[in-house]
């Protein structure tokens, strides 16, 4: 049996509207970016010395869609959750490592790898998930 035949059906639908999302942003950019430069041509399609009008007309709607395609992009990706295997039997990051050293307090590995072993996203995190509240999405 193939393994993407072994995958159950859920896991199968969330992969495709990931991908389809991904496209769907992709198409978007690649479309802002049309219509950017389609704004600095002139009406009959000749390119002529731009004025600055034009530049700036230009310029401003290439920030704004080049905004909005990172703000849909990186709102996806900060949302994922990192560990696809977390919650399941075959979760290689649900471990952890402990030792004690005659009365000092016992250190573990638990602290690292616990928001990973529980499925957090990016914006969960421990010390990337404040930085990534300054991103755009």
């Amino acid at each position: 049996m193939a393994s993407h035949a072994r995958l159950p059906q859920q896991s199968r639908t969330a992969r495709g509207l990931l991908r389809a999302g991904l496209a769907v942003s992709v198409a978007g950019a690649a479309l802002a970016g049309g219509a950017s430069t389609a704004t600095a041509a002139d009406g009959d399609g000749k390119s002529d010395p731009a004025s600055l009008e034009d530049i700036r007309a230009a310029t401003s709607s290439t920030v704004g869609a080049l905004q909005q395609a990172t703000t849909s992009g990186l709102g996806t990706v900060k949302s994922l959750r990192l560990n696809p295997l977390a919650g399941t039997g075959t979760d290689p990051l649900d471990n952890a490592v402990g030792t004690q050293i005659a009365d000092f307090k016992p250190v573990s590995t638990a602290v690292l790898t616990a928001p990973l072993a529980n499925g957090a996203s990016l914006g969960q995190l421990p010390v990337v998930g404040p930085l990534t509240q300054s991103l755009p999405g």
